[in-house]
C-alpha cells in the first residue's frame, strides 16, 4: 500500500502535494528543516517543514507533539 498522498501550503498560499518529505524536497530546492506550532493549552506540535524559503503546513493536519 502507498503513502496517502499530502498537502502542504506555503506562506505564499503556493500549493504543492507529495507523499514523502523526499519527494516534497523534489520540489522546492534548499535546506529542510521540521517546523513547530506552539498551540495555545502550551503545547508544541510539528506542524509540516521549512524548506528554503517556504514555510510548509501539512495537510491534513499532522500534528505530533514533541
Amino acid at each position: 500500500m502507498s503513502k496517502p498522498l499530502k498537502l502542504y501550503i506555503d506562506q505564499y498560499s503556493n500549493v504543492f502535494r507529495a507523499r514523502t518529505r523526499k519527494a516534497l524536497s523534489e520540489q522546492i530546492p534548499g535546506r529542510v528543516s521540521l517546523m513547530y506550532t506552539d498551540k495555545r493549552d502550551g503545547r508544541t506540535v510539528r506542524s509540516g517543514y521549512v524548506i528554503g524559503q517556504h514555510w510548509l503546513t501539512e495537510y491534513i493536519p499532522n500534528e505530533q507533539e514533541v
